[in-house]
């Protein structure tokens, strides 16, 4: 069989299983939320709760299983195996931020990797019952729904979103708030539901700083599935170690006017 042949032939069961992990991922994030779980505060300063890790480590351990020699890069449990054709990338709780004041704005995060390449992406938001995948050379989905990016190609339409203006730097938000100043609408907050929103039409652009490949490589399938465009500023594909500024456009031509705005920063 061909290595072309053996991708192909092996995303099926890899969506059935990324499905399967969403649920659990969910069900287990949800017994947590709205409670008064202790927060704690990492190395970098964001905040992490019991729901982070205890969600991580379960889905951890269903892959060690099921999938012993694939690789694996978690939010809060580390790095195994990297070097492996295949790579799960999950963030258990992507928005622990909202998740810690009730906000329904927070999702698991699944990506699968091939070679390197995102391949499947999984948004999955329990509070709210949403969830979209994305998977190579396939068109997204919403709640099983084909979902479709909007049409906006001008600046001056767009519907655009980040989640907050703490995560740039002095010259990134500047750029970010000059671009985002001659959209029709700007709005902050959403962390991973704003990609869904693109996804389906709802938001025309998300522009992002200060990201983890955990936070941008499960959107890399969902958006470009939905017929938007998602790179770095520099119009790169994303990757493991690219530099966590992200763009989100519904259509190439909204994509190349986000990444003039942005080229000085």
């Amino acid at each position: 069989m061909s290595d072309e042949s053996e991708f192909l032939s092996s995303l099926p069961a890899h969506e059935r299983l990324a499905m399967q992990l969403a649920n659990e991922a969910g069900s287990a994030a949800l017994r947590w939320f709205r409670s008064r779980v202790e927060v704690l505060t990492k190395a970098d300063d964001s905040p992490v709760t019991v729901a982070d890790r205890e969600v991580e480590r379960a889905l951890r351990e269903r892959l060690a299983a099921v999938r012993p020699d694939h690789g694996l890069l978690g939010e809060e449990h580390g790095r195994e195996r990297l070097d492996a054709d295949w790579v799960w990338v999950i963030d258990p709780i992507d928005g622990t931020k909202a998740f810690i004041t009730g906000s329904p704005l927070w999702g698991n995060l699944l990506a699968l990797l091939w070679r390197g390449r995102p391949v499947l992406g999984l948004v999955n938001l329990p509070a709210l019952g949403e969830r979209w995948l994305g998977s190579s050379g396939q068109q997204s989905t919403w709640n099983g729904t084909p979902c479709h990016a909007s049409a906006c190609t001008r600046l001056a339409d767009a519907r655009v979103y980040t989640t907050s203006p703490d995560a740039f730097d002095a010259a990134g938000w500047l750029a970010f708030d000059r671009l985002s100043r001659q959209a029709a609408l700007r709005r902050f907050g959403g962390d991973c539901h704003s990609y869904g929103s693109l996804a389906s039409g709802h938001v025309d652009l998300v522009v992002e700083s200060g990201l983890q490949p955990y936070d941008y490589l499960a959107l890399v399938p969902v958006i470009e599935g939905a017929g938007g465009v998602i790179s770095d500023w520099q119009g790169r594909p994303l990757h493991m170690a690219s530099d966590g500024r992200v763009v989100a456009a519904a259509t190439p031509a909204l994509h190349a006017q986000a990444l003039a705005g942005l080229a000085d920063a």
